[in-house]
């Protein structure tokens, strides 16, 4: 893995999406700062495999959730890399139950680490980006941004909130150089959504019309591209990696 000279910081990365979006910024030589919360173990893992590789990759705890912890943690940031070239806002969690028996705690759990979350690293990491005269900020968003996703009604708030956090996000920073863009993943297996069926790719594989499921290394090439020069010109923006999932509408008749 070849540096770049350039740092990364990806909240949520211990396991998941957020995991193969740091190993894929590392693989394009990207340093990258490993945010997690609770897993530890899971973060060393990330951190292991990328410094295993070459690459350079060491952790951050911190709940994004809470503005003194994200402070913290973006400052720790610095004293560490020196610069902030790229923010992944990939920390998420979601509940899941019907609207008519979701609990007002879960519901507030998910809005405060999706939502939220998402704000207070986004402000901290627009201040060093000004300071700095540019970066890229990128937000991971979902299916759920476009279509409702029965029994995770505070996901899809969440979601669909930082949609258009991005698009706002987007024109009050970009007069400083800083890009904000979203990357909306489709039907993704990893650890979590291994638990929703008992065989994901039977499930979701026939109704996409790429008629496959996607993979974390699918969402970090997403990110890779609108980090990179590449997209210079692309903000305020959401990119869907979903094999068209999201985009089809019911029809009636026969394919």
């Amino acid at each position: 893995m070849d540096s770049n000279g350039k740092f990364a910081l990806v909240t949520g990365a211990s396991k998941g999406v957020g995991r193969g979006v740091a190993i894929g910024l590392a693989e394009a030589g990207w340093s990258v700062g490993i945010n997690y919360f609770h897993d530890k173990q899971g973060a060393e893992e990330t951190v292991s495999h990328i410094n295993d590789a070459g690459g350079k990759a060491w952790i951050l705890q911190a709940d994004v959730g809470d503005g003194e912890e994200v402070a913290g943690m973006f400052s720790t940031f610095m004293e560490h890399a020196g610069r902030l070239d790229l923010l992944v806002n990939n920390a998420g969690v979601q509940t899941w139950a019907p609207l008519l028996e979701l609990e007002e705690a879960d519901w507030d759990r998910t809005i405060r680490t999706n939502l939220k979350g998402t704000f207070l690293c986004t402000q901290q990491a627009g201040r060093l980006m000004k300071d700095a005269e540019g970066g890229v900020i990128i937000n991971i968003g979902s299916g759920a941004n476009k279509a409702p996703f029965p029994s995770l009604i505070d996901y899809c708030a969440s979601k669909g909130g930082i949609e258009t956090f991005t698009v706002a996000a987007a024109v009050e920073l970009g007069p400083y150089g800083i890009r904000v863009n979203c990357v909306a993943p489709g039907c993704i297996e990893i650890e979590r959504t291994k638990k929703e069926s008992p065989d994901y790719e039977k499930t979701w594989s026939p109704i996409t019309p790429l008629r496959r499921i996607g993979h974390a290394k699918d969402v970090a090439k997403a990110v890779n591209f609108l980090a990179s020069d590449d997209a210079d010109f692309i903000a305020g923006q959401t990119l869907y990696v979903d094999g068209a999932m999201w985009s089809q509408a019911p029809w009636p008749y026969d394919k």
